[in-house]
């Protein structure tokens, strides 16, 4: 399957308007924001786990990165809130599973395949102070992209011009951007050479943001 696998185009998912699509496990069900490859594929995707729904155990042979939503998500590592930013680098694994029930935003085989750091954490304790109304935390850096959290005040504008592409999902609130206006869980991803310029809305906004990633896409390898 290839879905928004073009990426040399402005793409803007607003994911609240997809039906929710069953995955291979019970009580697990998904929107697929962008995909190359079928069950094992490159993607971008958002996750919804009933209560008490399980994923059987397994290896992240490219990696998992996520961010929890909602709800309380859950393996044999530990228990992650809403808020929480993972990283599982490729060869890691674990039994995924939400007692109460969660909803995260996840992206598979995106990893440079030498990387073994894992870790979590809580995105708004990471947070710097605030300068023209945004405050933003860098979440993870590496030689291939910046992933960052932010938040915009009313009105404040957030500015990127990162090399490698832009890849925003709007976790509370929103933003203008250019003529469109994107709400929680909209999701955009703006190609190499395109600048990023987002304006908070009237109850300022929450952003992942992810740069430079973009010229490594590509297919799983076996």
């Amino acid at each position: 399957m290839n879905l928004n696998a073009n990426f040399d185009t402005r793409v803007i998912v607003r994911s609240d308007q997809l039906e929710w699509q069953a995955s291979p496990m019970k009580g697990v069900d998904r929107r697929m924001l962008d995909r190359i490859g079928g069950e094992v594929a490159r993607a971008t995707t958002i996750v919804r786990y009933a209560p008490g729904s399980a994923f059987s155990a397994h290896t992240h042979t490219g990696g998992e990165e996520f961010i929890v939503l909602n709800g309380v998500f859950q393996d044999e590592h530990g228990d992650f809130p809403a808020g929480t930013y993972v990283r599982n680098p490729p060869t890691t694994s674990h039994t995924p599973s939400s007692a109460e029930g969660c909803t995260i935003f996840v992206k598979l085989w995106q990893f440079d395949m030498e990387d073994r750091t894992q870790f979590r954490k809580t995105m708004a304790e990471e947070l710097a102070a605030p300068v023209n109304g945004v405050a933003t935390a860098i979440l993870h850096k590496d030689d291939r992209e910046v992933v960052s959290y932010s938040h915009i005040d009313a009105e404040a504008t957030l500015t990127s011009q990162a090399q490698g592409g832009i890849e925003v999902l709007v976790i509370d609130g929103s933003i203008t951007t250019g003529d469109d206006t994107l709400r929680k869980n909209d999701w955009l991803r703006l190609p190499e050479g395109e600048t990023l310029s987002a304006v908070g809305g009237p109850e300022g906004a929450k952003l992942w943001i992810k740069t430079g990633h973009l010229p490594f896409a590509k297919a799983p390898q076996a």
